[in-house]
């Protein structure tokens, strides 16, 4: 099989080539992109032998070009549009992080390849059109610990005998810290995961519970659930990704170590299952679900009420986050001002249908536009 691995130098990126190189007589890396960490995609393209790579911009590229000069690079979305429908790919694996996902995401399931989906901002900012351009049912296929657990509980039962679908979340770093002491987390303390080694952003997120807010989005897209059928709980020993409760009244679970090698391997090598496999200790083990307390983790409800409202208000959502996460990591706000910014700039959003790509971009520019405002009143005091 022949792989693109759009946003190799990331957690999931460096993950996946690293099951890569478990199977060389099975997989073929032939495209590569990163962000700017130029000198590690570099080493990654002579290790596989890979050209076709790109880039987050002009002079990234250029500063590869000079590291390694036979490659032929891109950069931007063009360039990952470009490497996401190269004839010769079978897969793509889309690890990039945030909105600028959607462009590969587009391009690789307009061009028939099968599509391991590893950036949810695809969904959150634009599900209605990725899933209009979708060739074949399986053509998508989940790479993150929740929806690739529903997509492999999906797989055993009739979609008509669902009743309802549940995914979890381990609460992050502050699920048992009192609210009153948030406003003085520290970015290191909001990186510091109890269950999950992941990006900066997608730390935070988890910290808010906007990646979780993000997770239903997803699945209400992935598939084809009404909000009202899509529960979430806290479950701090991340080892029941998913459950899916049937009409009969009994639920179906999927457990797994908490290690995103499991997900990733499950996309790869689909439709089959391979070693080596992570052992799941059952004894002893204790499990705990609760639901997400109402006045806790206002971002949360916040952004599940924009995915509920559809139209352009997701993408505000995760624009605003997005820049406003960057900037609590700079210390320029404090964590609780991630979902006050959020929230304010909803507040002035006036929603509209998706009509096409365009769209998107434009509230997205708005929005990050407005969250950076957030900002630096903020500093300003």
């Amino acid at each position: 099989m022949r792989i693109a691995v759009l946003g190799s130098t990331g957690s999931i990126g460096l993950q996946a080539l690293e099951e890569i190189r478990r199977s060389p007589e099975r997989f073929h890396v032939v495209a590569l992109a990163a962000g700017k960490n130029v000198e590690l995609l570099a080493h990654q393209a002579r290790e596989f032998g890979v050209l076709d790579l790109a880039v987050a911009d002009a002079e990234s590229a250029e500063k590869l070009k000079r590291l390694y000069p036979e490659a032929r690079v891109r950069y931007g979305p063009e360039g990952l549009v470009e490497l996401s429908s190269l004839p010769k790919v079978d897969l793509v694996l889309n690890a990039v992080v945030g909105a600028v996902g959607i462009f590969p995401t587009l391009s690789a399931l307009q061009a028939g390849k099968r599509l391991a989906l590893a950036n949810k901002e695809s969904l959150v900012v634009g599900g209605e059109l990725v899933m209009a351009v979708r060739k074949f049912p399986d053509q998508i296929i989940p790479v993150d610990s929740e929806h690739a657990a529903l997509w492999q509980l999906f797989s055993g039962v009739k979609s008509e005998e669902v009743e309802r679908i549940w995914i979890t979340a381990s609460g992050g770093p502050f699920r048992d810290r009192d609210q009153k002491e948030l406003s003085t987390v520290t970015p290191e303390e909001a990186l510091r995961h109890p269950t999950w080694k992941m990006g900066p952003r997608i730390t935070v997120d988890s910290a808010t519970l906007v990646n979780k807010a993000f997770e239903v989005i997803e699945a209400h897209h992935l598939f084809g659930m009404p909000w009202e059928r899509i529960g979430v709980l806290l479950h701090p020993e991340s080892v029941v990704h998913a459950l899916v409760e049937l009409q009969d009244g009994s639920i179906l679970a999927q457990m797994a170590t908490p290690d995103m090698r499991i997900p990733i391997r499950a996309a790869l090598t689909y439709p089959e299952r391979l070693p080596p496999k992570i052992p799941l200790c059952l004894s002893p083990l204790s499990l705990t679900f609760r639901e997400i307390p109402g006045e806790k983790f206002p971002a949360f409800w916040t952004v599940l009420e924009a995915g509920k409202a559809g139209g352009t208000a997701p993408a505000v959502a995760n624009a605003a986050d997005e820049v406003l996460v960057q900037a609590f990591l700079a210390r320029k706000i404090p964590f609780t001002a991630i979902a006050e910014g959020i929230a304010l700039v909803l507040s002035q959003h006036e929603n509209g249908p998706v009509r096409g790509l365009e769209s998107i971009l434009e509230v997205d520019r708005w929005a990050r536009e407005e969250a950076a405002r957030f900002v630096a009143r903020l500093a300003e005091g």
